[in-house]
Order: structure tokens, then sequence, then C-alpha cells
């Protein structure tokens, strides 16, 4: 090979490492999403850009049309901070609830909506004892007599019978010696992964509906 040949192949290999982190630079930043604070997003001053909010869910914000997910976050720390829309067109997990923490990606609009393309919800795990808790077997046992009054029962969540909160009933709770005897647990409050795993052993607090189903005010892994 002679220099004129090795001269062109450096310039050729040059021009293509250029080309080629251009490339990367474009297909990053059109990925890459800032994290910034719900008072800065709710500012308007991120307006086309693709950022990063988390807030807590604002209690019965939420609505579905079609995929879209609708529901507004709010900052637990800053409440005076304001509000902030965000459309969701994707699946909810089943920990999505009131007051659950969402961290939303997306792309900020000109009307102060986020169009998140990417939601992650968490909480903290709640752990309270067993103790005294029915079980669901005699809870059933009880039938409309217990209706109304505020009991605490116990039990293991039916695999695969999870929903995100608003959709009916959140999951199907099970006795742990008699798993064909369930109640149906309505429950609109944030709650963990972990504590609505398949087989997860739960204590739930409310009372039964006339319906059959049990309208739960608390949720907590048994500890």
């Amino acid at each position: 090979m002679n220099a004129q040949m090795k001269k062109r192949l450096v310039i050729v290999t040059g021009i293509i490492v250029i080309v080629l982190v251009l490339l990367l630079a474009i297909v990053g930043g059109g990925t890459s999403a800032k994290t910034i604070a719900l008072a800065d997003a709710a500012g308007g001053t991120y307006a086309n850009q693709r950022v990063q909010v988390t807030g807590n869910v604002v209690k019965d914000s939420y609505s579905t049309s079609g995929n879209v997910l609708s529901f507004s976050i709010y900052d637990p720390e800053h409440v005076n901070a304001g509000q902030l829309r965000v459309d969701y067109d994707g699946a909810a997990a089943s920990t999505f609830g009131n007051d659950v923490t969402a961290i939303c990606t997306g792309k900020m609009g000109e009307d102060g909506v986020l169009r998140a393309s990417e939601l992650v919800t968490k909480c903290p795990s709640k752990y309270e004892s067993g103790t005294e808790a029915l079980e669901v077997s005699r809870l059933l046992d009880y039938g409309a007599e217990v209706n109304g009054t505020t009991v605490r029962v116990k039990g293991t969540v039916a695999a695969g019978s999870q929903n995100p909160a608003g959709s009916g009933a959140r999951f199907v709770l099970a006795d742990a010696s008699d798993p064909a005897k369930t109640v149906s647990v309505l429950f609109d409050g944030a709650v963990s992964e972990e504590t609505l795993a398949d087989g997860a052993t739960v204590v739930v607090t409310g009372d039964m509906l006339a319906s059959g189903e049990f309208s739960a005010t608390d949720v907590a892994l048994q500890g």
C-alpha cells in the first residue's frame, strides 16, 4: 500500500468515526431524559423536551380514555409547587393508585401536560401483625352478619388476580388453608409490588359490602 492510499484510508476512517459520533449524539439526545423537579415541569420551561418527573398521585385524579391513563401528581415535600398533569399511553402496574409515588418519563407539551412513555410506581412496604385477624373462611362464615363492621382479615393474594386501582377489584384474597374460599378486595390506595405478589400473605382492614366484596381501607404485608 503506497503513501497516497494510506492517506486516503486515514481520511475515510476519520470521516466514518465522526459520522458515528454524531449519530450516537443524536440518538442519545433523543432518548435521554433530564430529571427535573415537579415545580420546574409545571412552570413551562421545559416544553417540547424529554424529562423525568417524580411525584405522588393526586387522590382520585386518574381516569382512562382508550389506552391513555391520565392523572395528576404533586410533590409531597413541596405541596405549594402545584400539580402536574400526566398522560401515559400504556398499561399501569397493579401498584398504581392514590398517593403512590410515580416516576414519569416523557415529553413535556406546550399545554403543560407531560406525555409519558414510561411510568414506574413505587411505595414503601407496610408490615403489621396478623394477630386477631380473621381467616377468609371465618369471614365468609359470618355472612351478612359482619356487613358494615370494620374487621381485619388475613389471607394470601390469589395468583394473577391483581389489577390497577380504579379498575374494579384490586385483587382476590384467598384463605391460606382453603384456597377455594376467596373474597374480592376493593382498594384504591398505594400498595407495594411485594404486598401484591402472588401468594403474599396480607392483612386487610375494612368491611364487607352487601355485594360480597371486601372494601379495604388498608392493605399490609403480614409481618
